[in-house]
């Protein structure tokens, strides 16, 4: 199959890089304004058979309008669009079209387990989750104003893995932060390490922490604890984790969010390639943000917020 791709930054290079030694592409098409890639060549990424689109956050709502529009089934790196209502207008104009959003913990092989031992009973009945993501180093300066803030931009992946492997919805978001580092986040009004507590449905309890500045190393994990047992995820052997009680500490910890989910990456555009039943919609992605959006009013307003205050 022929396979265009938008965008060739730091994930768009990655993903050009795994399209071209997958066995079902057979010519990539790559597209981008400043840069250009070994691994495919220049031309229209929608005279495909399915697209990628790795490009700047501004630009994805149009560009998935367009594969509908055309009839190319498409792969979006997250957000699909900036804001809550170009979100909803995008998810009802692409009624009926193949757009797989990419949020990748759902193909991560840790998370795959979580979620089948909750399933399959063998946790009990769940309790509480705990998340952790923890970035090594910040962003750039230059992105922070557009990022959407933590919530939406580093979170929103544990909102939907939350979702994913819970099989529950979000009830309330009690969320706070604070600013430890450079003033560069609190110049473009966010925060550089977050909390936050939310309930779930059910009444299960989940919390969350995060941070831009973690000296450790990149740090993604997720705690299930049930009536009869306890999972985590993220506690190999790279989890940038020492303990006081003598336990051998990571031999090289995870530096980035590429290293740490490189087989993630490489499932979720296999699952996209081979036309498999979407697992990760527009519907699910919208989700996501309705929890982030709740968050982010929750930290500014400094109450708990219902997620229906935000729908």
């Amino acid at each position: 199959m022929r396979v265009g791709l938008l965008g060739l930054g730091r994930i768009g290079a990655f993903h050009a890089a795994t399209l071209a030694a997958h066995p079902l592409v057979d010519e990539l098409i790559v597209a981008d304004p400043v840069r250009t890639s070994p691994y495919g060549k220049q031309g229209d990424p929608f005279d495909a058979d399915a697209v990628v689109i790795a490009t700047p956050t501004a630009t994805h709502a149009d560009l998935i309008l367009r594969a509908a529009r055309q009839g190319v089934p498409a792969f979006c790196e997250k957000p699909v669009a900036p804001t809550l209502s170009e979100t909803v207008k995008v998810l009802d104009a692409c009624a009926g079209h193949r757009v797989q959003i990419g949020f990748q913990r759902r193909f991560d092989p840790g998370y795959v387990a979580a979620a089948q031992a909750l399933r399959s009973g063998e946790l009990g009945e769940l309790h509480r989750v705990h998340m952790v993501t923890a970035d090594p180093v910040p962003p750039r300066a230059d992105y922070i104003p557009q990022s959407g803030g933590i919530f939406r931009d580093c979170h929103i992946h544990d909102f939907d893995a939350l979702r994913w492997v819970t099989g529950r919805e979000v009830r309330s978001v009690y969320a706070t932060g604070a600013n430890r580092g450079a003033a560069i986040f609190a110049q473009a009004g966010d925060v550089d390490n977050s909390a936050a507590l939310l309930t779930l449905d059910d009444g299960t309890l989940a919390t969350l922490q995060g941070s831009r500045y973690n000296g450790g190393g990149y740090d993604v994990r997720m705690e299930l604890a049930g009536t009869r047992r306890t999972h985590a995820v993220g506690l190999g052997p790279r989890a940038p984790l020492h303990s006081t009680e003598g336990l051998p500490g990571p031999r090289s910890p995870w530096p980035d969010f590429l290293t740490r989910f490189e087989t993630a990456y490489w499932a979720e555009i296999d699952c996209f390639l081979r036309g498999e039943t979407n697992p990760c919609s527009i519907e699910d992605a919208l989700e996501a943000l309705y929890i982030a959006e709740a968050a982010d009013l929750s930290l500014r307003a400094r109450r708990p917020v219902e997620i229906h205050e935000v729908r």
